[in-house]
């Protein structure tokens, strides 16, 4: 090897049939304290997939000096001497320590393997050879592995068995976490005695409770945590993959000390394998956004309340619908339509019955400053007289067979071809049919969702795709499978950003991702139940999403199949309040579902749940920006918040909304490590330790570290728009040392001016010796993605603020307000008054 951080070491590997392969592999340390480890075939017989449009760019990459370079052995450091890797060739083995600690060891249990690609059997076989009983049977053996059978269903790979693995060892940890999207526990469990962790994107309709099958979406990045360390491990391959976990104690040093082994199998492509050095676990989440993006700054009005259902059945139906928030008083800002709602499950069209003048309905919806949200699957109806089926088929736009045909497969329409969202001309063209004079009907109020796009076939081996399916640039759909509906997402999301000629902010929401997928929306947690289990899972779940890199995500409230009791749809809403994605949904079989069905009570209650969402909305878009820029998740573990505390690793019924809030959506115990405060009824908890919060039907548990500041709305508004002009609020929860600091960010909520004329307030708000001070932050942040000095330009903000100050008695005494809040100063408007433990005060601007 070389010593400058592109050089590769090149190695002899022994293959099964007895000859020898080589095989590249190149070790690089990425700025931003990373390294990269990537193992191909020298010389393939044709090349092997390697990962596009995933990564923002190439990373950049730095030296590496040889310290040490003896037979066999080569001893690296990167630019800071704060790591050394040491690499052995034979047997292939890589350690990379950290200050003289060994943190990770590559292929240290020889599991590394690379199956090369051959010529088909029947190529490699003399007449001679086949009449000989050994190598007849030998080439029975390579047939089997040429084509594999899935009940009646055919793969056969026409360029052989191509899969790849490798283990890790974590030292020093036996907390792991991530790799979404399973139904399972925050902490990811030993699978010695079970089965791995799969990542393989499937419609599971109804999927099961603690499985570890790959459902709608896969990021392969896994996360282990010690007090003193957070590393992360990136496999950048997008073919079904398999993650072995085995977690044990080993002597070292004669005490014993925890290690986990994590063993990663892909069916294809080739080892590609980021490590996330941290070492705290906010650097990890810049790592991981460094390479992949950060979470889109979404429109203000998809972090309000969405009202969905399969299906509300039509104009009249959707009219109705609305007219019930606002008769019974609930906010909310965005309804959504089903397949129903097209032209016998043709996209981009409507039921020309049921909604005969979509742009009207649309119109009546805009006026009461409220959007709408239609499905777009990515299956099209084969139908010769559909405009979309007939155009692509002219293009040749769909996925073929392993024959040359279209792909056809059985979806919602019927028989249905899939478009090929992995070409690049196929996403332009697909982005263009969301332009207003194309898709008839549509206007800036309708955003997309698309479903089915793991991608689901009906009647298809694990209801998907056949792997030998063939894509853009002749490509078998096994080596793109995880990145279909991350595709689809992208044109989508551009198509919308394209119609208002790059002004406007798209919303998308997808079941389908991958790693990457937070550039371009939302995701869900796809077909849950109306069940108390499938509530308590989705916190987990949503967290482990989140430390993935994608905010922007939720879960169904009230469960998509079933019928919920009261209780549980009570519940759920409390806790959909507080997770980033906040969508009521249900399915065709369902009972109608609309918050205010379930009597006087809990209407108030869901009521009540909902407006305190609304309410929390400057607060949480806060979060969005930070996310957008930092790449800090906005739910986040508590593990993440207390690194430190070992009794916080496992906690998966209890999370943080940001550094300042914690939710308790089930259960009554709260962990006080610090001061925390009663969000509602602003009550220091004073004792350390667990203590028991009764959980009642009224409301969960809500808490307010102290030390902190926090941005709200003084009242709910009927929808996002119409809080423009309300007062906003400030709760400020004092520490020990009666000090608290936060933040606030505001533009207009719905275009790219923040982006491109850097139009926002952006401010940081600190109280401290009896001063509550607020002053520009911009200049004094250091964002992943780069922000300027805010301008606040048109923006309408409203024109009062109170401010509350939670603290442990009414002692504190004469404390004022200083420092400029655009477009005006900060001025008492009135005597500051104290009532218990709160002290309030309004202010003008």
């Amino acid at each position: 090897m070389d010593d400058d951080c592109c050089s590769a070491i090149v190695m002899n590997i022994k293959s099964e049939s007895k000859h020898f392969f080589f095989q590249t592999v190149k070790i690089s340390e990425i700025e931003g304290n990373m390294f990269r480890l990537k193992i191909d075939e020298a010389s393939p017989l044709r090349a092997r997939y390697k990962v596009p449009d995933v990564l923002m760019k190439d990373p950049t990459t730095q030296r590496l000096f040889v310290s040490q370079k003896e037979a066999g052995i080569l001893a690296l450091s990167s630019v800071n001497e704060d790591y050394k890797l040491q690499v052995t060739a034979n047997p292939f083995q890589v350690v990379l320590q950290s200050k003289g600690e060994t943190v990770l060891s590559m292929n240290s249990n020889g599991l590394l393997y690379f199956e090369h690609l051959q010529p088909p059997p029947s190529d490699r076989y003399t007449e001679n050879e086949e009449a000989a009983s050994d190598s007849s049977k030998r080439k029975q053996e390579d047939l089997g592995l040429w084509q594999e059978k899935f009940g009646t269903f055919l793969d056969i790979k026409a360029h052989g068995p191509s899969s790849v693995g490798m283990d890790f060892s974590l030292h020093g940890f036996d907390h792991v976490y991530g790799i979404p999207q399973h139904t399972e526990t925050l902490l990811l469990k030993n699978t010695s005695d079970g089965d791995a962790y799969r990542l393989y994107n499937l419609d599971i309709f109804g999927h099961k409770i603690h499985d570890k099958i790959g459902i709608y979406g896969s990021v392969p990045l896994l996360l282990a945590h010690k007090p003193n360390r957070t590393s992360g491990i990136f496999w950048l391959n997008s073919s079904e993959t398999l993650v072995d976990i085995n977690t044990k104690a080993v002597t070292a040093k004669q005490r014993a000390v925890p290690l986990t082994d994590v063993r990663w199998m892909s069916e294809s492509g080739i080892i590609d394998v980021f490590l996330l050095m941290g070492p705290t676990p906010f650097d990890i989440f810049k790592q991981f956004a460094q390479l992949t993006g950060t979470q889109a700054l979404p429109p203000l009005f998809s972090l309000g309340y969405h009202q969905c259902r399969w299906n509300y059945e039509d104009e009249q139906d959707v009219k109705a619908v609305d007219a019930g928030f606002d008769e019974h008083d609930i906010p909310y800002d965005v309804i959504w339509l089903d397949i129903e709602h097209t032209d016998d499950k043709r996209y981009f069209t409507w039921d020309k019955k049921k909604f005969q003048n979509p742009r009207k309905m649309q119109e009546h919806l805009r006026k009461k400053k409220r959007k709408l949200v239609v499905i777009v699957d990515p299956h099209i109806k084969v139908d010769p007289m559909y405009t979309l089926y007939s155009e692509a088929k002219d293009k040749g736009y769909f996925v073929k067979d392993r024959n040359g045909q279209d792909f056809e497969g059985i979806c919602w329409p019927g028989s249905s071809c899939y478009l090929d969202f992995t070409s690049p001309e196929v996403r332009k063209w697909y982005a263009d049919q969301f332009a207003f004079k194309t898709y008839k009907g549509s206007t800036n109020i309708l955003f997309v969702w698309n479903d089915m796009n793991e991608p689901s076939v009906f009647k298809g081996a694990e209801l998907t795709m056949q792997k030998d399916a063939v894509h853009y640039n002749n490509w078998e759909h096994r080596e793109v499978h995880n990145l279909y509906g991350f595709y689809q997402q992208m044109a989508t999301a551009e198509g919308l950003i394209r119609r208002s000629s790059g002004k406007e902010r798209p919303f998308v929401l997808t079941r389908s991702f991958f790693a990457g997928s937070q550039k371009y929306g939302a995701v869900w947690t796809g077909d849950n139940t109306a069940e108390w289990g499938y509530l308590k899972i989705s916190i987990p779940m949503l967290l482990t999403i989140s430390m993935a890199g994608i905010s922007f995500c939720g879960a169904d409230v009230g469960g998509f199949i079933g019928d919920p009791e009261p209780e549980l749809l009570v519940r759920w809403y409390q806790a959909g309040a507080y997770q980033p994605f906040f969508r009521g949904h249900s399915n065709m079989e369902s009972k109608r579902r609309e918050p205010w069905l379930f009597g006087k009570k809990n209407t108030q209650i869901i009521r009540e749940a909902i407006r305190e969402r609304y309410v929390l909305l400057p607060y949480l878009y806060t979060l969005f920006y930070r996310a957008h820029t930092a790449a800090e998740p906005v739910m986040r573990p508590l593990w993440v918040e207390f690194p430190g505390k070992i009794e916080t690793f496992g906690v998966e019924n209890e999370y943080m909304l940001g550094k300042q809030v914690s939710s308790h959506p089930l259960e009554f115990e709260l962990n006080v490590f610090e001061i925390w405060y009663d969000f509602r009824k602003f009550k220091r908890m004073e004792d350390p330790g667990t203590l028991k919060i009764p959980v009642t039907l009224e409301n969960i548990p809500v808490f307010q570290r102290g030390g902190t500041v926090i941005p709200l709305k003084t009242a709910a508004g009927k929808s996002t728009e119409w809080m423009i002009d309300i007062s906003y609020e400030l709760h400020v929860a004092l520490d020990t040392e009666a000090c608290a600091i936060g933040e606030l960010y505001l533009d207009d909520g719905h275009s790219f001016q923040y982006l491109h004329k850097k139009q926002f307030l952006y401010r940081k708000f600190t109280f401290r010796k009896n001063i509550l001070t607020s002053r520009k932050l911009s200049a004094r942040v250091k964002p992943i993605r780069e922000t300027k000095e805010d301008k606040l330009g048109d923006l309408q903000i409203g024109n009062s603020w109170s401010v509350c100050i939670f603290l442990k008695s009414s002692s504190l005494r004469g404390w004022s307000v200083t420092g400029p809040c655009s477009p005006g100063k900060w001025s008492r408007h009135q005597a500051c008054q104290s009532s218990g433990s709160i002290w309030m005060m309004l202010l003008v601007i």
